[in-house]
């Protein structure tokens, strides 16, 4: 269902019926809730000194060689919104990778 580097990759998928309005049984799907692991899991490999204009995409890409690892930046700072870890000029966010 999602893409083997999608934060939700290994999250189980679920489903259950309810009864429509006209009587019809519907389908429901969804995927488990995803809980942000501890900021201190991992080994930094990085710590990045915001500066203007940076973006998280290009910070993964930079050290990750992937934008759409952000996510992985986010987890390693605690973090669930992505635009609050580059919006603060001099802030240092942590670039880390688990299972090493």
């Amino acid at each position: 269902m999602f893409d083997r580097g999608s934060r939700y990759y290994e999250l189980g998928h679920r489903s259950f019926t309810v009864t429509g309005p006209d009587g019809q049984p519907r389908e429901i799907r969804y995927v488990e809730r995803r809980f942000v692991p501890p900021a201190d899991e991992g080994t930094t490999i990085i710590e990045h000194l915001v500066v203007r204009g940076d973006r998280l995409d290009n910070i993964a890409a930079a050290y990750m060689g992937d934008p759409t690892q952000f996510w992985r930046i986010c987890d390693a700072n605690g973090v669930m919104d992505p635009n609050e870890l580059a919006e603060t000029v001099g802030r240092r966010i942590r670039v880390a990778v688990s299972g090493i």
